[in-house]
């Protein structure tokens, strides 16, 4: 009697296979979904693209000035989320974003922009300090650049030109010498290297 009710209520091996491999395609399929969602808001970090880097010393301007030494950078935001740039260095030696207690003029000027850029970066001898915004063509389009006062912010898809002036740690015997500029973020530290390029003010 026990016998034919354990026979007549127990699932057959079939049924019972059945589900254990329901349950575990079941269990498979939401590990791939999940694991496809973290994957894809993975790929959305950031990116920059950092090309056009220059320094340029002009050995006949008066040090200090902001025609004195400058260096330039271009950096697209080719990821999928906005960027906060958080320090900029030459030299191992950290720019100031607006050095205005300081003799020299020492700051950062930048703009962005949606535009497709394809002209270089040019040496700018006269950057208005005091002004807070100057206006530079690059290509055949004309660019507003501010100073910068803290922290700059990269939308996603957006393209900085970016000026540093007067970095520390270069002089006219650096002329010719290949320098590193490094751009630190909260997520990465992107880092190009550029030789130092003699100007004249003629």
């Amino acid at each position: 009697m026990i016998k034919l009710l354990k026979n007549r209520w127990a699932l057959s091996t079939v049924i019972t296979t059945l589900i254990i491999l329901v349950v575990s395609v079941l269990l498979a399929s939401i590990l791939t979904y999940f694991a496809i969602n973290v994957a894809s808001t993975r790929v959305q970090e950031e990116s920059l693209h950092v090309t056009k880097a220059h320094i340029w010393h002009n050995a006949t301007a008066t040090a200090g000035t902001s025609a004195y030494c400058v260096a330039s950078l271009m950096i697209i935001n080719t990821g999928g989320r906005d960027v906060v740039l958080n320090t900029i260095a030459v030299r191992g030696q950290q720019s100031p974003w607006n050095d205005s207690s300081s003799t020299n003029q020492k700051f950062v000027a930048y703009c962005t922009t949606t535009d497709p850029i394809s002209g270089d970066l040019s040496y700018v001898p006269d950057f208005n300090y005091t002004g807070g915004m100057n206006y530079m063509v690059v290509g055949s389009t004309m660019y507003n650049f501010t100073v910068a006062t803290r922290e700059l912010i990269l939308k996603s898809g957006y393209t900085m030109l970016l000026y540093v002036i007067n970095p520390d740690s270069i002089s006219v015997n650096d002329v010719g010498l290949t320098v590193g500029i490094t751009l630190h973020t909260a997520q990465a530290i992107y880092y190009r290297e550029t030789n130092i390029q003699a100007v004249s003010s003629s």
